[in-house]
């Protein structure tokens, strides 16, 4: 029983590792929006408003019609102190760097824009992109930003609940 115990606090402790800081910077925060504008944060407000559960078709409507109208500026802003305090500034601006590449613009492009998938597919980058993707950089960036990867995610979740409560 002690060893399950110490297992669950290693694991605890291991997830805390994660976290750049609680009180991020204005660089930090600042890296996180660049990196929320180079992903289209907005299109992940789009899918996680569409993927969430409605007690009616008009509430799903409603919900839908609001996050619409919402200006991308709006959800970068919003998310980036979250971000901010799960991502190190590196991993942002990695990242940033990432996804403004032909390669990461294909990724966004296809989690975005397409069809449901019984068995998702990547595009396959060209040897110029994999030797960018081999990058010690990057490799370090990408590892702590699917680590967070969830977290991200949940953020975009609490603030399609404020949108929703008029908050």
């Amino acid at each position: 029983m002690k060893s399950f115990a110490a297992f669950i606090a290693t694991t605890l402790l291991a997830g805390a590792v994660h976290a750049a800081t609680p009180n991020p910077d204005a660089a930090q925060i600042k890296a996180a929006h660049d990196l929320l504008a180079a992903m289209q944060a907005e299109k992940m407000m789009r899918m996680t408003a569409g993927m969430s559960k409605y007690a009616s078709p008009e509430q799903r409507k409603q919900v839908m019609d609001k996050v619409i109208k919402l200006q991308p500026e709006f959800v970068y802003s919003k998310l980036a102190t979250p971000v901010a305090k799960l991502l190190s500034t590196e991993t942002s601006l990695e990242m940033t760097k990432f996804y403004q590449s032909s390669y990461g613009k294909k990724i966004l492009q296809d989690t975005y824009n397409s069809g449901a998938q019984l068995y998702p597919s990547t595009p396959k980058p060209t040897p110029a992109e994999q030797a960018e993707l081999k990058k010690p950089a990057y490799i370090k960036a990408d590892k702590e930003f699917k680590a967070n990867e969830q977290a991200i995610h949940h953020e975009t979740f609490v603030l399609l609940k404020e949108v929703i409560n008029g908050k």
